[in-house]
């Protein structure tokens, strides 16, 4: 998967990190809320990465910790990180929403049901929301964090105030 191998390459073009490192910057970073990567992948991608040539590691050791694979950018990774980057820009935008599952079967519900499940999915909305405030309220003055983590934060906020505003249209649509 190309959003999984630019993830991790872009990640080691900062830095050389262990897989354990990787995933935990991703977990961090909330990356796996924006974008589908989980613990195992990330693992299996560098396995993966290494094999094609993209990354190399170098086994360390440090005091009495067990060694551990440490993994770094070749040249040819660097060239694959822009070409990804390049492909991915490119492709047409699709937004994923899995509640969508739901909308294009609530007219088969009655109606207190299709009230029910939109009013599950506007709460999660909420949820969601608070968090996203919350968080960048936590991390807007914090020197450390990329100016590109706080878009992608702002980008999920926006994108939730479009949806509180669809559920209302929603709701509307529905007389619900």
């Amino acid at each position: 998967m190309a959003t999984i191998d630019l993830i991790v390459l872009g990640i080691l073009k900062k830095e050389s990190l262990s897989a354990y490192d990787i995933q935990k910057l991703v977990e961090y970073r909330n990356i796996s809320k924006w974008v589908r990567i989980s613990t195992p992948s990330i693992y299996k991608k560098v396995i993966q990465l290494e094999e094609k040539g993209y990354i190399t590691s170098t086994t360390i050791k440090e005091g009495k910790m067990p060694e551990k694979a440490v993994y770094t950018l070749t040249d040819f990774g660097h060239r694959q990180f822009e070409k990804l980057m390049m492909e991915i820009s490119c492709k047409p935008i699709n937004i994923f929403l899995d509640f969508n599952a739901v909308i294009v079967n609530i007219d088969s519900l009655s109606k207190d049901t299709q009230k029910q499940c939109l009013s599950n999915i506007e709460s999660n909305v909420k949820t969601l929301k608070s968090y996203l405030e919350e968080n960048m309220n936590l991390k807007k003055n914090v020197p450390e964090i990329p100016e590109t983590g706080m878009a992608v934060l702002e980008q999920q906020y926006i994108l939730t105030q479009a949806i509180e505003t669809w559920i209302v249209s929603m709701k509307e649509r529905f007389e619900l």
